[in-house]
């Protein structure tokens, strides 16, 4: 299972880029599945539901399943938050795992650039950046860090870069 980053500050535009990439690489053949870290709390869940009482009743994992899908919710409790390595491993093998988020992991990054977005570049300080998603205003400053600048607002060119690049050809 190959592993890419999409990486970026906050309104960047990391979510919009994963939702368009994923059928641009479903369209070239590749199976994917997704990882998203989320800094804040949240909850798959809802109170009142048989498994939110379960979870709040004290089980360590939740699992709900029916003929369309089924979901684990795993409680940490008082555990450290989990590293990627651990949570990639429990997935289903597929062709590429899209990581949305955790952007200081070492694995190979697309990242994410917007000059209006605050926040300083992050390529020049991630050897695992292989290039930059990024907009016109952006794209100079790629290059001259020699790496490649990708149009934001060309998913199909960044899914074709994608494939290529790690070698996804079926």
């Amino acid at each position: 299972m190959k592993v890419l980053g999409v990486a970026g500050w906050s309104g960047s535009g990391k979510t919009t880029l994963v939702l368009k990439l994923i059928p641009a690489l479903l369209q070239r053949g590749v199976a994917v599945s997704t990882v998203k870290h989320a800094h804040h709390n949240f909850d798959v869940d809802k109170p009142g539901k048989d498994s939110w009482e379960h979870r709040q009743a004290g089980a360590r994992e939740v699992l709900v399943a029916s003929g369309r899908r089924w979901a684990l919710m795993h409680e940490l409790r008082e555990e450290t938050e989990p590293p990627l390595s651990n949570l990639l491993a429990r997935l289903s093998p597929v062709d590429l795992v899209l990581v949305e988020g955790y952007k200081r992991e070492p694995h190979p990054k697309l990242v994410v650039h917007r000059a209006t977005v605050d926040g300083p570049p992050l390529w020049p300080d991630d050897p695992n950046a292989i290039a930059v998603a990024c907009d016109r205003a952006t794209a100079d400053a790629v290059m001259a860090d020699g790496l490649e600048a990708l149009d934001l607002d060309d998913p199909e060119a960044i899914a074709d870069f994608i494939v290529e690049r790690l070698e996804l050809h079926k």
